[in-house]
């Protein structure tokens, strides 16, 4: 595989981080550059990040004395020097939008962590095994933006991935009618440590804002088709959901209940949990360095009807596998479950790189 010099735009927060140790020794990714806001820019890396490193391993000594670029005004500088950049920038959604879009005009593709261009009609949104057919839309993009290279691809919201692929996997055969999901979601997710939020410690906060719509919206896109130079979301599984801020540092769980369009007919708790078993998305098939060899690990009812607990279940795959338990029959629904994947793992800057290893393999940063 060809190597790709690449830049991390709000390489200081907390998803920036996670690219940084992620991308550190990575087979294709050489990280060339880092970027944040205008105060942090000039500054050594080190000297920018200061006390606010949150990640367990410490910095890698490849980008400590990296000078940092301004996210905004040295675009045209950084775009001369990558390939293509990873974007987590903490701003306001409009401006986040006019940013990613000015990289994509200075042909500099964005793969982004950011929710701003997730309703973007011809934006993919894409979880690489569920939908990497998306990637397809990007030639319409790029006449819409009046580029050659550059483009913009984004990544869910990282609570949907923690039980929206297992829902996916098994509605591609038998279609399901709509779901009841609870998350409960880490720290880490609204950039804590407990060391910064001690208020959570002993707590639970039944309102995150922002994240029932998310997870009530997003998955309609990832299920839907390209038609007419846009993505058309899918109207057919309808989703309702609660979420709470519980005290976990990394890890997103979710509990869900769900229904068949024809439950007459529905498959059995075997015959769903070897779907998830057996199941290969491309990032798969094509060995992609960080997709996990199994996708979908499954815990049985019957076997260890205490799990996936957090501290087990997170890191399997590298933090890149989804994590499936306690299926079982519903009263009100036909069956319900728990799920949960790692948050900055996979539903983060992992998920981001994942996205990034599927465009490179694809030609997309050609």
């Amino acid at each position: 595989m060809k190597q790709y010099n690449v830049g991390i735009i709000g390489a200081t927060g907390m998803v920036g981080q996670r690219f940084i140790t992620l991308l550190d020794n990575h087979p294709w990714f050489n990280i060339k550059l880092l970027a944040a806001s205008p105060r942090s820019a000039g500054k050594k890396y080190t000297e920018a990040v200061g006390q606010r490193w949150a990640m367990k391993d410490g910095i890698p000594q490849s980008v400590k004395d990296m000078v940092l670029y301004d996210a905004t005004a040295d675009i045209d500088e950084i775009a001369k020097q990558v390939d293509f950049v990873f974007c987590a920038v903490d701003m306001k959604k409009d401006e986040i939008k006019e940013l990613e879009e000015r990289y994509a005009k200075a042909e500099c593709p964005v793969v982004s962590n950011n929710s701003a261009h997730r309703h973007t009609p011809d934006v993919p949104m894409i979880i690489p095994e569920i939908n990497p057919q998306h990637t397809e839309i990007i030639p319409m993009q790029r006449k819409r933006l009046g580029t050659e290279r550059g483009f913009v691809a984004v990544k869910s919201n990282c609570s949907l991935q923690s039980y929206l692929p297992a829902l996916a996997v098994v509605n591609q055969k038998y279609p399901i009618d709509h779901a009841l999901v609870t998350t409960y979601q880490a720290i880490s997710g609204a950039g804590k440590t407990f060391e910064t939020w001690p208020e959570m410690v002993d707590n639970l906060i039944p309102y995150i804002g922002g994240e029932e719509m998310k997870s009530e919206v997003e998955p309609n896109k990832i299920l839907g088709k390209i038609e007419g130079g846009e993505i058309v979301p899918s109207n057919e599984l309808q989703i309702e959901c609660q979420t709470y801020r519980v005290p976990v540092s990394d890890g997103h769980t979710a509990a869900i209940f769900f229904s068949f369009k024809d439950s007459a007919n529905k498959p059995s708790v075997e015959e769903i949990e070897n779907m998830w078993r057996e199941y290969k998305g491309v990032p798969q098939e094509l060995e992609l360095p960080h997709a996990p060899k199994q996708f979908i690990y499954v815990y049985t009812e019957d076997g260890e009807p205490d799990q996936p607990q957090i501290k087990t279940a997170r890191e399997i795959g590298g933090g890149m596998a989804i994590s499936c338990g306690r299926l079982r029959e519903s009263v009100q629904y036909d069956y319900k479950m728990v799920s949960m994947s790692h948050n900055t793992l996979r539903g983060a800057a992992g998920g981001a790189v994942l996205l990034a290893e599927l465009l490179a393999a694809k030609g997309y940063f050609e």
